[in-house]
C-alpha cells in the first residue's frame, strides 16, 4: 500500500445535522494494536441520508462517514496476533466503548452510552466512504468480534450490508417471542424492512405482510415479494389496520416489526395487534408521539425498543448469508464510485434505490 499520501474521503462538518463534503485526508497511521483496512465496498444507510442536502454552514470537521463497509486487511500493528494481512473482513462499526457498563458486560456494545462508531459522528478512525479505515486496537481489546472474517463465497458488497441484516435478525429472532406458524407485519420498505421479511420467511412465518407507500410500488414492493413477502399493503390507498387483519386473521397477528420510524405506523402497529402482541420498533422517528398508547395496558401489548445487534446476531447472520438463505443481490440496485456519491444519495432519497454500493474510484 502507498505510504505518506492523502486520500479522498466523504466527511461531515458541524454538530447535529448536515454538512457533507469531499475532502483530502492523510492515510491513517497504524498503532501497535490497530488494523488498517482497504475498503472494498461500502453501503449508504438511512442514517447517512438524514444529513443529505442539509447545509449547516459549519467548517468544523466532525467525521469521515460510511459505517456499513467491508475490506481487506492491508496492515496490522506490531502487537496484533489474531489477524493478518490479506484477510477479508467486515466491521460491526464499533470504534470505542467503555467496557464496564451493564451493556458492555453483556456484550451489547452498541448500547454503551459512551460508544463511538466507525463511519458515524465524532469518530476519529474513518469509515467506509474513503480508501482506508483504521479498526482501533482499543476496541479489539474489549470486543474481539468488532470485525469478522468474510466467508469465501460471500462478496465484499454482500458483507458490507451485514449491519442491517444483523439488525433485522436481532429484532425478530432475539427480541421478539415469534413462533413458526404465526404471521408478521413489517412496516418500511428499506433494507431493514426487506431483511426483516427474509428473517420472517426463514423463521417460518405463514403470512408476511409488507406495508409501504405509493412510491414503493415502483421498485420495493416487487423486491419484497421476490424475497418472501406474501402480501404488500399500500398505506397511501388502503386502510392498513383493516387490511392486515383481513390477511392474517386477528388471532394470528402477534408481531409487527416497525422499520419506518413514522408515528402513524407505530399507532397502526399497536392497533392491529392481538392481545399480548408485540411491536419491535426498529425505525427511528424525530417527532413526538401525539396519540394514546393505552392499548398496551388494556390488552397487554408490548412495544420493544431496538438498537443494533450483538455478536450472536453477527455469527448467525453471517452463516445465513453464506448458506444462501439470506439474499442481498436483489436489493443492490446501484453500484457507483465514491466520486459520484451524490448520485447514490439522490437515488436513495427518491426511492429509486434500495441499497447503493460505493467503491473507491479516485486515482491518487
Amino acid at each position: 500500500m502507498e505510504e505518506n499520501i492523502t486520500m479522498k474521503a466523504l466527511a461531515r462538518f458541524g454538530k447535529e445535522f448536515g454538512g457533507y463534503r469531499m475532502i483530502d485526508v492523510p492515510v491513517p497511521e497504524v498503532g501497535p494494536e490497530d488494523i488498517l483496512l482497504e475498503i472494498k465496498a461500502a453501503a449508504i444507510c438511512g442514517a447517512d441520508m438524514k444529513h443529505f442536502r442539509v447545509e449547516n454552514g459549519s467548517d468544523e470537521f466532525n467525521s469521515i462517514r460510511g459505517h456499513e463497509f467491508a475490506g481487506e486487511i492491508v496492515k496490522v500493528g506490531s502487537s496484533v496476533k489474531d489477524w493478518k494481512v490479506g484477510q477479508r473482513v467486515v466491521s460491526d462499526n464499533s470504534g470505542h466503548v467503555c467496557g464496564v457498563c451493564p451493556a458492555c458486560e453483556q456484550g451489547d456494545f452498541l448500547c454503551c452510552e459512551q460508544k463511538v462508531n466507525l463511519g458515524l459522528d465524532n469518530n476519529r478512525w474513518g469509515g467506509g466512504f474513503t480508501k482506508y479505515c483504521i479498526v482501533p486496537g482499543e476496541i479489539l481489546r474489549i470486543h474481539k468480534h468488532a470485525i469478522w472474517e468474510i466467508p469465501e463465497n460471500v462478496k465484499y458488497e454482500e458483507a458490507a450490508v451485514l449491519d442491517p441484516i444483523c439488525n433485522s435478525y436481532k429484532a425478530i429472532a432475539q427480541q421478539s417471542h415469534f413462533l413458526p406458524g404465526q404471521d408478521i407485519v413489517v412496516f418500511g420498505t428499506g433494507p431493514l424492512g426487506l431483511f426483516a421479511v427474509q428473517i420472517a420467511r426463514i423463521m417460518g412465518a405463514v403470512n408476511i405482510v409488507m406495508v409501504g407507500l405509493e412510491e414503493d410500488t415502483k421498485v420495493r414492493f416487487g423486491v419484497a415479494q421476490q424475497l418472501g413477502a406474501t402480501h404488500v399493503v399500500n398505506a397511501s390507498k388502503e386502510d392498513v389496520v383493516k387490511r392486515c387483519q383481513e390477511i392474517c386473521g386477528k388471532d394470528n397477528l402477534g408481531l409487527v416489526v416497525e422499520c419506518s420510524g413514522a408515528n402513524i405506523a407505530l399507532k397502526q402497529s399497536i392497533e392491529m395487534l392481538r392481545p399480548n402482541g408485540e411491536v419491535v420498533r426498529v425505525g427511528m422517528g424525530f417527532k413526538p408521539i401525539e396519540f394514546s398508547i393505552n392499548d398496551i395496558t388494556s390488552w397487554n401489548k408490548s412495544i420493544i425498543g431496538h438498537m443494533a445487534y450483538d455478536s450472536t446476531s453477527w455469527r448467525n447472520a453471517i452463516r445465513l448469508l453464506a448458506s444462501g438463505a439470506i439474499k442481498v443481490q436483489p436489493m443492490i440496485t446501484h453500484r457507483i464510485g465514491l466520486s459520484e456519491w451524490e448520485k447514490g444519495f439522490e437515488a436513495m432519497a427518491n426511492k429509486e434505490a434500495i441499497k447503493v454500493i460505493i467503491h473507491y474510484d479516485f486515482k491518487e
